[in-house]
């Protein structure tokens, strides 16, 4: 071992009695390890919450969407399918349509009309919805022969403020629908009343407070006929293998596709609001967090300046036989470095421990969780997210030892021999 290093752990862990520059150092080593702890707590449920909050968007959004900016939709939906379905990354691609229309029913026993957003999907690019499922099933089949009619999904709340509740037998609750544009063609043709197109309720979802606004899901070709789009889509929605690889597909076809005909989406873009709130509460609480770390460092740069003025002799004795002024302020930065890294480790430790348990035996539950999909705090462990507190807590130590190195550096061999002031 150095010398510099075994005179800095000499000087932190070997003293005879304890002191209060010993106690002060020591709480400046506890502050530390529980800033970091608590950050990475605090982080790895962030995150835990960010991921929970992203797999039930993605339920409902895809990973990329490309859309044409055309008003009246996309032509050929099967090229842009074929196109996407060519990259290794893609899992599925499938046309969507979507608009809003008025919901309406015979005998309402809630509001006679409601605006709902209405999306048309294809039976197998509605896997992710059975989790979310409350009530009935995901079915927007076509028309069978008992309820003459095709089926749709509601969300929960607005099928029960409807009194919409799906039933075991076969006499489903029915529901109509008028898109905007049969309302405009009923208001400019003579002798025209807006054609209602019927739909069985067979099933409702809730997704929490992630989607609060009123939606409904049929098949495809129905929302075609609703919305008059024969022969066209609203876009083509694009699931991968691994959501990560999102912004990269994206960019792939943004290069293939007309910027002008065509915009792409990833889930990010879509949710942008909501996960932009995520995100900037999650470096709030870091920054907030982070002052533990900071207040410890000013306690470093207390503790180790009387050590400068309690080894003073000692500095001067090492300088009279030889030791460099640099050699003084390194074994200084060492106990700075030393502090630092028992302080970070055992907060990595500590942290990274809690987080784990968390994890695996769900510790503390979620007040109230019955109103939640989940029982307990999420966590999620991100390697980045550690080795940035870790890093930049173990800096802050290291740098708060450098005013103490410099000021011993400085000290006059031959005072501090004497014993000087």
């Amino acid at each position: 071992m150095d010398y510099r290093l075994q005179i800095a752990a000499r000087y932190l862990f070997s003293a005879k009695r304890v002191s209060l520059i010993s106690l002060i150092t020591g709480l400046s080593t506890v502050g530390v390890a529980l800033g970091v702890a608590a950050l990475i707590v605090v982080l790895s449920v962030m995150n835990g919450f960010f991921d929970f909050v992203r797999d039930l968007m993605v339920a409902l959004d895809p990973h990329v969407r490309v859309e044409s900016t055309d008003a009246r939709g996309l032509a050929d939906p099967g090229e842009i399918e074929r196109l996407a379905l060519s990259y290794d990354e893609v899992a599925s691609a499938s046309a969507f349509v979507e608009g809003r229309a008025v919901l309406v029913q015979r005998g309402a026993s809630g509001r006679a009309n409601t605006v709902v957003t209405v999306r048309g999907v294809a039976p197998e690019a509605t896997a992710g919805m059975k989790a979310a499922m409350r009530t009935g099933a995901f079915d927007v089949g076509s028309a069978d022969a008992e309820s003459g009619a095709a089926g749709v999904v509601l969300n929960a709340g607005l099928g029960r403020s409807q009194g919409l509740v799906p039933r075991a037998d076969n006499d489903a609750p029915r529901i109509g629908l008028i898109s905007a544009a049969g309302i405009e063609q009923s208001l400019t043709q003579v002798f025209s009343v807006p054609r209602l197109h019927w739909f069985a309720v067979r099933g409702l979802f809730s997704m929490q407070a992630a989607q609060q606004d009123a939606r409904a899901y049929i098949g495809v070709p129905q929302a075609q006929r609703l919305f008059q789009m024969q022969g066209r889509v609203s876009g083509i929605d694009v699931r991968l293998h691994d959501i990560e690889q999102a912004d990269a597909v994206k960019a792939r076809l943004q290069r293939a596709l007309d910027s002008e005909a065509f915009t792409v989406r990833t889930w990010y873009d879509l949710q942008r609001a909501l996960f932009d709130v995520m995100q900037l509460e999650k470096w709030g609480a870091w920054a907030i967090l982070f002052l533990i770390v900071i207040v410890a460092a000013f306690n470093i740069v207390g503790s180790l300046t009387m050590v400068v003025i309690e080894k003073r002799r000692d500095v001067g004795v090492l300088q009279a036989m030889g030791v460099s002024k640099r050699s003084i302020r390194q074994i200084f930065m060492a106990e700075g470095a030393l502090i630092g890294a028992v302080g970070t480790g055992t907060g990595a430790v500590l942290g990274l421990g809690l987080a784990w348990a968390q994890q695996q035996y769900a510790l503390v539950p979620l007040s109230r969780a019955e109103s939640f999909l989940i029982d307990a705090y999420p966590v999620a462990i991100q390697l980045t997210d550690v080795v940035a507190v870790t890093g930049l807590s173990f800096g802050l130590c290291v740098a708060a030892a450098l005013y103490p190195a410099t000021r011993a550096a400085s000290v006059p061999p031959a005072q501090a021999v004497q014993g000087e002031a």
